[in-house]
């Protein structure tokens, strides 16, 4: 009975390291770093606030002054556009942040006069992907119901004034719309970051989405546990 007792011990013993240690083997080991946010990866040294407030990259001497006289047009969004989300989970007692993916991005904006006329951008939900297919079979269904409700859209409805001459310093304003997300539209107002590259407007920002305001479900499941928000990013690169 005693060397029963004591295999017991040492198989429940091992079970144990095994749930404790096998997470933080392929959370710290075998598993990728989550990408940067757009704003870290833009290089941006202060988190955007609202307002036509200037904020300049870590270096500004590493990028050269472009100008872009005249911004008015149609300016449509390119596959090098990204959207996705940013969630910190803890997985079987480690920290781990999730971020899912996706450039099935379409849309424009129209400039005129320095002044952002109109915009509007839709995100094919389908295409949204992490590094982990179990992660993505439960935003696909549990989650995001993308089955019915396969896109999410954002459009402008009050216009922004730009500034007399766009540069490549980044400059932050308020873009003000309806957001859309798991059949669920609300007014939203979010600090994006604008800047030109290479003849192109690129667009950079960050929304905090509260899973119940917009009815879906927390990602939460047994061994994963998060919080009861996210971060909707993007980054929206247009030609005109």
């Amino acid at each position: 009975m005693s060397r029963r007792l004591k295999l017991a011990g040492a198989i429940a013993a091992a079970a144990a390291l095994a749930l404790i240690g096998g997470p933080w083997v392929y959370i710290n080991v075998i598993r990728e770093p989550a990408p940067e946010s757009f704003l870290d990866e833009s290089g941006v040294t202060s988190s955007p606030t609202s307002g036509n407030t200037t904020v300049g990259p870590s270096d500004d001497s590493a990028t050269p002054t472009i100008t872009l006289d005249d911004p008015s047009g149609t300016w449509q969004v390119t596959t090098e556009s990204q959207v996705g989300y940013r969630v910190d989970e803890v997985l079987f007692g480690q920290n781990v942040t999730a971020v899912g993916r996706t450039n099935s991005v379409t849309g424009s904006l129209v400039i005129e006069n320095d002044v952002v006329a109109s915009g509007e951008f839709v995100v094919d939900m389908t295409t949204v992907r992490s590094d982990e297919p179990k992660r993505d079979a439960q935003f696909e269904s549990r989650i995001m119901d993308v089955i019915n409700y396969p896109t999410a859209t954002f459009v402008l409805s009050s216009p922004i004034t730009l500034p007399p001459t766009s540069t490549t310093t980044p400059t932050t304003n308020t873009a003000s719309g309806e957001l859309t997300l798991r059949g669920i539209t609300k007014p939203v107002s979010v600090s994006v970051v604008g800047e030109v590259r290479d003849g192109r407007i690129v667009v950079t920002g960050e929304l905090t989405v509260t899973f119940s305001d917009w009815e879906i479900p927390n990602p939460s499941i047994p061994g994963i546990s998060t919080e009861d928000f996210g971060i909707l990013e993007f980054q929206l690169v247009l030609e005109r």
